[in-house]
C-alpha cells in the first residue's frame, strides 16, 4: 500500500510486518498538527491491508517522540477552533490504538515523553532501549493529564505509583518501566529494532483470528477503564492552556530555547 503520511510518519513493509517511524527527528519527534493527524489514521490505514499481521512503532533518531511541539502549544492558546481539533484528535488516537485489531510492538529507542509516553503503553508489547525513558509531563508544564496517562496508567501500575508519577512529571528509566509495568524489558540499545521486529514476526505466525480476538478481549480491561475518564479529562486539558501558570511555563521554555540557540550561532 502507498504512504499517504509521509514525510512525517514513515511505514516500511517487511513481509507480513509494518515498521511504523515517527520521522520529525530534527524535533525529536515531537508532535505538530500534521504528525498528529498522520498518527490518528494511520491504524485505520494498517487495518485495511490485508497482508499485514502485526506492526512495531519507533521513532527515527534519537527519541521515540518528545510529545507536544512547545511552539504549537502557542498557537492552541489563541486558535480555540485548532485546540477543540487537538483535544478531540488526542481521544480519537487513544480509542483508534485501542481499537486496533493487530498486535503493536512499541521499540522505544529514545525519550518517549507526553504523548510519546503514551503511545508507547497503549501499544500491546513494548521494547525500551537501556538509554530510553518514559515520562509524563502533562502537569509539569500546567495541563490535565489526560490522553493516556490518567485514564490507562492506574489500570497498569496501579493508583498509588500512577499519581507519583503523573502528578510529579518524573522521568522513568526504562528498568523502572518494567518493574512499574509500563514495559515488557529491555534490551540494548542497538538490539532494540531487531528484537522489535522479531518479536513482531513471531506474532504475526500466530493465527490471526485468535491473536485478534485475544486482543480484543484484553483491552475491553483499558476500554472500560478509559470510560467516562478520557471525557473527563481531555475537558480538563483543554481548559488548561488558558490557565497563566501554563502559558508562563511555556514562554520561558521557548526563551531558554531561542537564548540556546543564539549562543550556538554565535560559537
Amino acid at each position: 500500500m502507498s504512504n499517504p503520511f509521509a514525510p512525517e510518519l514513515l511505514i516500511e513493509a517487511r513481509g507480513a510486518i509494518r515498521i511504523v517511524t515517527l520521522n520529525r527527528p530534527e524535533a525529536l519527534n515531537a508532535t505538530n498538527e500534521a504528525l498528529h493527524d498522520a498518527l490518528i489514521a494511520v491504524w485505520r490505514h494498517l487495518a485495511d491491508d490485508r497482508e499485514v499481521r502485526a506492526v512495531v512503532l519507533t521513532g527515527a533518531g534519537r527519541a521515540f517522540s518528545a510529545g507536544g511541539d512547545f511552539e504549537h502549544f502557542v498557537e492552541l492558546w489563541d486558535d480555540r477552533d485548532m485546540r477543540r481539533k487537538e483535544i478531540e484528535g488526542a481521544r480519537r488516537l487513544l480509542t483508534e490504538m485501542v481499537d486496533f485489531p493487530l498486535p503493536v510492538v512499541a521499540a522505544v529507542n529514545g525519550a518517549a515523553v507526553g504523548l510519546g509516553c503514551n503511545l508507547a503503553v497503549c501499544s500491546d508489547i513494548v521494547l525500551m532501549a537501556e538509554s530510553a525513558f518514559i515520562a509524563d509531563p502533562h502537569v509539569g508544564v500546567g495541563l490535565t493529564a489526560a490522553d493516556g496517562g490518567a485514564p490507562t496508567w492506574p489500570l497498569l501500575m496501579g493508583m498509588l505509583r500512577a499519581k507519583e508519577y503523573l502528578l510529579t512529571s518524573e522521568r522513568i528509566p526504562a528498568d523502572q518501566a518494567v518493574a512499574l509495568g509500563l514495559a515488557n524489558r529491555v534490551v540494548p540499545d542497538g538490539e532494540l529494532l531487531d528484537q522489535a521486529v522479531a518479536l513482531a514476526e513471531k506474532l504475526a505466525k500466530q493465527p490471526p483470528q485468535a491473536v485478534q480476538s485475544t486482543k480484543r478481549a484484553l483491552n475491553m480491561h483499558l476500554k472500560r477503564a478509559v470510560a467516562g475518564v478520557l471525557e473527563y479529562a481531555l475537558g480538563e486539558e483543554f481548559a488548561s492552556f488558558d490557565t497563566p501558570e501554563h502559558q508562563e511555563i511555556v514562554k520561558k521554555f521557548l526563551a531558554r530555547s531561542k537564548a540556546r540557540e543564539a549562543e550556538r550561532s554565535a560559537s
